[in-house]
């Protein structure tokens, strides 16, 4: 049977549209297809406190953290993959921290979690992420917040508390030759953590706690608590606290009172958000926080070679260094790129990047040479948590505390 007229123009536009789809369908197939297609990016969750009263110490990591993932990023990311960093902003709250942790961990399903990075956020987050089989990258010093037992995809990059309390200690007992300590925080689990673990210590060092307490840190006059240290007979303060306006107030409050008392403590009485905070200059002398020889000058004012380096790439990425402190931007700058160096060598799967972090053997990071194995997820060294003088703070280093040798 013949085809009609209108069948047979049917059939020649449909072999026409064929044709012309197999020709573009040639020509799709032999151009380039765009690099940015390749590969899928790797999500790696970030928990900084970027605002809230304990932002100090986030401001300056994530200084580090940001520049780390743009220096991995532009240099052609890890296997051809770039890095997303997915942050939350904690506001310092341990709840907005938890809930922030559950959805990168449910909802963005990342990689890994960097963070949080004050202790009480992380007391409340660590668990979270425990039961949910998540990585976890930290710098926060309290002791439990890592537990390969209880923990076993949570490592810390930093120092713990029994390196800061038995650092700052010994300082006070040993070298100030101060028996009679006054030792204040504020009330957040990092400061009521840290009084529970140093008076101990100190007691077990041969000195006496002639003053013990935990202070709201919003409390805006402090001069009642500094006058029950000094009736006490207080040859020396020391305050555990990250937040800058608090440990100003103690400080400013020692000033006014002309009680010429050496403070020695937690990192942060040296930050310059607490500088900027004084009343006079002046009153930051005696003042010694704990800090890392790695970033702090030692003989003729230098920093070690490796520092160096990294300060000057700061410099040129023209990073503000005037309200933080530098151990914080390289705490910050080592952590994506422990996780970028694990998943290059190791795989990115969770488990892959755990495996490779329990044989890390001093991996040259600037804030430190980090050392994990199986049983144990502390990674900084014992002897590089010193104490320096606050009032030498320059480029976020210091100078090493009276008694220090180089």
């Amino acid at each position: 049977m013949a085809l009609t007229d209108k069948a047979l123009t049917k059939k020649t536009l449909t072999r026409r549209q064929a044709l012309a789809s197999a020709a573009v369908a040639a020509l799709a197939s032999s151009l380039p297809k765009p690099a940015i297609a390749a590969k899928e990016s790797i999500l790696i969750g970030y928990l900084p406190a970027l605002t809230g009263p304990s932002s100090s110490t986030g401001i300056g990591i994530n200084r580090g953290v940001q520049l780390a993932v743009q220096e991995i990023n532009a240099a052609g990311g890890v296997d051809g993959r770039q890095i997303e960093l997915v942050s939350r902003d904690t506001q310092s709250d341990p709840t907005k921290a938890v809930n922030g942790a559950s959805e990168l961990a449910r909802a963005v399903k990342v990689t890994a979690v960097l963070g949080p990075v004050n202790s009480g956020e992380s007391l409340a987050v660590v668990p979270l992420l425990a039961r949910m089989n998540v990585l976890q990258l930290h710098s926060c010093f309290v002791d439990s917040l890592t537990d390969p037992k209880k923990y076993p995809m949570c490592f810390r990059n930093a120092s713990t508390n029994q390196q800061i309390g038995a650092a700052a200690n010994r300082y006070v007992v040993d070298v100030l030759k101060r028996k009679k300590v006054a030792v204040v925080s504020d009330t957040t689990g990092y400061g009521t953590a840290c009084v529970n673990a140093y008076v101990p210590m100190l007691k077990a060092q041969g000195a006496e706690v002639v003053y013990q307490g935990n202070i709201d840190a919003a409390n805006p006059d402090l001069k009642a608590e500094l006058l029950r240290m000094q009736s006490s007979g207080a040859e020396a303060i020391m305050p555990w606290s990250v937040n800058a306006g608090f440990l100003s107030r103690i400080i400013n409050t020692r000033g006014q009172m002309a009680w010429d008392v050496p403070i020695v403590g937690q990192t942060t009485l040296g930050s310059g958000q607490t500088k900027d905070l004084l009343e006079k200059q002046e009153y930051w002398a005696k003042v010694y926080p704990n800090n890392f020889r790695p970033v702090c000058y030692g003989a003729g004012g230098k920093l070690p070679e490796r520092t160096t380096a990294f300060l000057d790439r700061l410099k040129s990425a023209k990073i503000d260094m005037a309200d933080t402190l530098l151990w914080w931007i390289t705490a910050g700058y080592d952590m994506p790129r422990m996780i970028a160096d694990a998943i290059k060598t190791a795989g990115p799967e969770a488990e892959q990047i755990t495996g490779y972090l329990n044989k890390l053997n001093r991996y040259p990071g600037v804030f430190g040479d980090i050392t994990f194995t199986p049983d144990e997820h502390n990674g900084y060294p014992d002897d590089e948590v010193v104490m320096v003088e606050a009032n030498s703070l320059r480029d976020g280093a210091f100078n090493l505390a009276p008694g220090y040798s180089d």
